[in-house]
C-alpha cells in the first residue's frame, strides 16, 4: 500500500491543517500587535505598483506580506488533504469545505485591508478562522476515531444539551473578545494618523466580556458535575476537565493583560488561548457523543508508547 493510500496519511494531513490554521491566527495577531496591518496598504498586491514589499514598506510591509504568504502553506496542506481524501474516498465533503474556507478567508482579509482595518471586518476575519478550525478539527476527529456500533451506550441527552450550551457560550465569548479588541488600543496600524476603532467604551466592553467568561466557566463546572454524576465515560469527563483548565488559564491571562495595560506578548498568548479554548470545546462536543475507539494506527502507536 502506497503512502497516499494509508489512512494515517490523511489523518496527519488533517492534523497539520488544524495546526496551520491555529498558527495563522497567531501570526495574524502578530501583524496587528506590531502595527503592521497596513504594512501592505492594498490587496491582493502589497502596493499599487508591487506584488511584494518595497523599500518604502520595508519592516511592517515584510511582516504583513509574510503573513499573507502563510496562506499558501494552508493551501498546499488543504489541497493535499482533499486529493488524498478523494483517492481514499473518505471525508471528501469536509476536506472540500476546509479548502474553500481559505480563499474565503483571503478575500475577507483583503476587505479588512481595503477598509483600513475596520474593526468589525477584523473581528469577522478572526471568527471565520474559528469556523475553519472547527471544520479541520472535525475532519481530524472523524479520521482518528471510529464509531463503536456494537456498544449499547446511549449518550446522555442532558449532557449533550449542556455541552451545546457551553459551545454557544464559547462562541459568544469569542465574539465579544473581538468587540473588546476593536475598542482597545491595538488597532493594527494607522492611516493618516487616524486609529480605526469601533467607538465602544473599552472598559464597558471588557466588563461585558469578563461577565460572559464567568458565565462560561460556571456552565463548564456544571457540565463537569453532571458528567461525573451520570458516570459518563472517563474520556468524556477528562475532556470537560481539560476545557475547564484551559478556560481558567485563559481567564487568568485576560485578567493579567487587562491590568497590565495589554502588553503585546500577553495579547498574542491570549489569542492562542482562544484557539485552544475552541479546540477543547470541540473535543467536549465529540467526546460526549456516541462512544468511539481510536483508529487502528492510533491504537498501535499508543500501545507502543505504553510498552516503552
Amino acid at each position: 500500500m502506497g503512502v497516499i493510500h494509508q489512512p494515517a496519511t490523511l489523518r496527519r494531513l488533517a492534523l497539520a491543517s488544524v495546526i496551520a490554521n491555529v498558527g495563522i491566527v497567531v501570526t495574524g495577531g502578530v501583524v496587528r500587535l506590531t502595527s503592521s496591518g497596513l504594512g501592505c496598504p492594498t490587496w491582493p498586491t502589497c502596493t499599487n505598483s508591487s506584488l511584494v514589499p518595497t523599500a518604502a514598506t520595508a519592516g511592517h510591509g515584510l511582516i504583513e506580506f509574510s503573513n499573507r504568504m502563510l496562506t499558501f502553506v494552508l493551501v498546499v496542506i488543504a489541497v493535499a488533504t482533499l486529493v488524498v481524501s478523494v483517492i481514499q474516498r473518505r471525508e471528501r465533503p469536509l476536506a472540500t469545505v476546509a479548502l474553500l474556507g481559505i480563499p474565503a478567508q483571503a478575500v475577507l482579509g483583503g476587505i479588512t485591508v481595503l477598509t483600513e482595518l475596520n474593526p468589525w471586518a477584523v473581528g469577522c476575519h478572526f471568527l471565520l478562522s474559528m469556523g475553519i478550525i472547527a471544520v479541520t478539527y472535525t475532519l481530524w476527529w472523524r479520521l482518528a476515531h471510529l464509531p463503536l456500533d456494537d456498544v449499547a451506550i446511549v449518550p446522555s441527552a442532558a449532557a449533550i444539551l449542556l455541552s451545546r450550551i457551553v459551545a454557544v457560550a464559547v462562541l459568544a465569548v469569542l465574539a465579544l473578545g473581538t468587540v473588546v479588541t476593536g475598542s482597545g488600543p491595538h488597532a493594527g496600524d494607522t492611516r493618516n494618523g487616524r486609529v480605526h476603532r469601533n467607538g465602544l467604551d473599552p472598559a464597558a466592553m471588557s466588563q461585558l466580556h469578563a461577565d460572559a467568561v464567568m458565565i462560561l466557566i460556571g456552565l463548564t463546572i456544571g457540565l463537569l458535575i453532571l458528567a461525573i454524576a451520570l458516570h459518563l465515560r472517563a474520556s468524556a469527563i477528562a475532556a470537560v476537565k481539560w476545557l475547564l483548565v484551559i478556560e481558567l488559564a485563559q481567564g487568568l491571562i485576560g485578567f493579567v493583560q487587562y491590568f497590565t495595560h495589554l502588553p503585546a506578548l500577553l495579547v498574542a498568548v491570549h489569542m492562542l488561548g482562544a484557539c485552544l479554548v475552541w479546540l477543547a470545546t470541540l473535543q467536549v462536543l465529540f467526546a460526549l457523543r456516541a462512544p468511539v475507539r481510536d483508529s487502528p494506527a492510533v491504537e498501535q502507536k499508543r500501545s507502543a508508547v505504553a510498552v516503552s
